[in-house]
């Protein structure tokens, strides 16, 4: 399976994004107001700056306190996130993110996002290719 798949797939395609003088606090709200696991950083909405995830503020919050919250995403983001292409396979995706070990990636076209996708649409999407596979072999042995 390929990400476009995945892409096309996906109820929402949009991608929610905050720029990088954006407080932690406003981007906390809006992970929890949208209630997804990260945002993309982009001045203009179709460049990936960076990405910060409900994981990053949290891990923040318990080493320096609640006062990291009024600072600048730029401060806490992950620049330069690793991103991927449309044409790439799911799997080798999928490997990518767990040996990272993060959750979200964003798909670019060029420079140019037009996407983002999160391990959890990776592994549904795996887990319906599964399925499909079951369904034709138990239709080959039994005969259908």
């Amino acid at each position: 399976m390929l990400v476009q798949q995945i892409l096309k797939s996906k109820a929402n395609d949009t991608v929610a994004t905050v720029t990088p003088d954006t407080t932690v606090a406003e981007a906390a709200r809006q992970l929890s107001d949208k209630r997804i696991g990260a945002l993309v950083v982009s001045q203009d909405g179709k460049r990936a700056q960076g990405i910060i995830s409900e994981r990053d503020i949290v891990r923040e919050i318990g080493r320096r306190g609640p006062d990291c919250l009024e600072e600048k995403v730029a401060a806490m983001m992950t620049a330069d996130p690793v991103t991927c292409h449309r044409e790439e396979v799911a799997d080798h995706v999928l490997a990518r993110m767990t040996e990272g070990r993060f959750r979200h990636i964003p798909v670019v076209d060029g420079e140019e996002m037009i996407g983002l996708i999160s391990i959890g649409d990776v592994v549904k999407a795996r887990l319906s290719e599964l399925s499909m596979e079951k369904d034709a072999l138990e239709g080959m042995i039994m005969g259908h």
